[in-house]
């Protein structure tokens, strides 16, 4: 997991902050619009994909991190 830490703090492109804010905080709430939306931008799949993972992972381990700090 050390391993995708550095990964996964990559600064994003700013096309993508607010959809990968959605992904952080209620990714059960992105939609084809906003795939779309950033489609239109000029942002390729790759990067949507590659940046969807990336905010994912992070997230993960931040609320990893949470938790083994209240379990100690």
């Amino acid at each position: 997991m050390d391993e995708l830490r550095p990964l996964a703090a990559r600064t994003p492109d700013t096309r993508l902050a607010d959809y990968l804010a959605k992904v952080r905080d209620r990714a059960y709430g992105v939609t084809d619009e906003d795939v779309q939306a950033l489609k239109d931008a000029g942002v390729t799949e790759d990067e949507i994909f590659e940046q969807t993972v990336a905010a994912a992972v992070s997230e993960g381990l931040r609320r990893w991190d949470a938790a083994e700090r209240v379990l100690g």
